[in-house]
């Protein structure tokens, strides 16, 4: 069975494609999103997971698991909330973790992690 990787470098893959299942390394916001708060950030992570989704050939539809990091869960789980529950669509719910992390720079609110069908 082939594996494909996409947006690759030496250290990861952004999207990786194995049988009918897609793997997206963890996806934050774009870099001008990152001045905002845990909202905004959340709206463009998803953002950015739609489009890998899309280049993968499936969509949010389709996500069968979503690991969902936040940096201060007390104080950024209820406005992660807000956005993710108004961008997925009704009875398309995945599996899904929602932990605090500390991420790998200060600025960084919310990182997801993302496992798709095809």
């Amino acid at each position: 069975m082939a594996i494909q990787r996409l947006h690759t470098n030496q250290r990861m893959s952004q999207i990786v494609i194995h049988q009918n299942t897609v793997y997206l390394a963890g996806q934050v916001a774009a870099d001008d999103d990152l001045v905002k708060g845990a909202a905004e950030q959340t709206r463009s992570t998803l953002t950015e997971i739609e489009k890998l989704l899309a280049e993968a050939g499936t969509d949010k539809t389709k996500i069968l698991s979503v690991t969902i990091y936040l940096k201060d869960i007390d104080a950024d789980f209820e406005a992660m909330n807000g956005v993710w529950d108004q961008w997925l669509p009704t009875g398309t719910a995945p599996a899904r973790a929602t932990v605090e992390a500390k991420l790998c720079e200060p600025e960084i609110l919310v990182e997801m992690s993302v496992v798709a069908a095809l």
